[in-house]
């Protein structure tokens, strides 16, 4: 990897308002925690412009927010740009990774696509992260178990794969 490029991650699902804000504050947490802020760039969006512009749903905050997470991020839609932008694309569910592989261009940049159930460890009955938008308190909490897990082990293989150093 170019030291003085970013590794880009941007973290997808339907409305950019649970799922994908909440892991983009995640992983922000874990790259810092870590020292290694300057080597990562994560974001979030969504592939509905349901709510573009609105902050992370205020039940996501509330449940975030005892975790450590303050969830700031704006909704807005995935763009095409995106796909020159960002190493890697991860979607929260098949729907939203059938979305993004549409959205690409190339094959190089459906190569991108990756489903964040693959990085599922400590939750063997779950191979993506299921919306809470109708669910109440337990699942914004499981949400959030989910994505500590994932994105750990998707920072571990990011890291160990591209030799990623402070």
């Amino acid at each position: 990897m170019n030291e003085s490029k970013k590794y880009g991650i941007l973290f997808v699902c339907l409305g950019n308002i649970c799922r994908s804000p909440a892991a983009q504050a995640v992983l922000q947490r874990m790259v810092d925690e870590r020292g290694l802020a300057d080597r990562f760039l994560i974001d979030s969006a969504g592939t509905g412009g349901y709510h573009i512009g609105d902050l992370p749903d205020k039940r996501m905050r509330v449940h975030a927010r005892p975790r450590g997470y303050e969830l700031t991020h704006r909704a807005r839609r995935v763009q095409s740009y995106d796909f020159e932008d960002f190493d890697l694309i991860v979607g929260m569910d098949a729907a939203n990774v059938d979305d993004l592989c549409r959205l690409a261009a190339t094959i190089e940049q459906q190569d991108k696509v990756v489903m964040m159930g693959n990085y599922i460890r400590q939750f063997p009955n779950y191979d993506y992260v299921p919306d809470p938008y109708y669910e109440g308190s337990e699942g914004f909490e499981l949400v959030l178990d989910l994505l500590e897990d994932a994105c750990d082990n998707l920072l571990n293989q990011i890291i160990q794969q591209n030799h990623i150093t402070k």
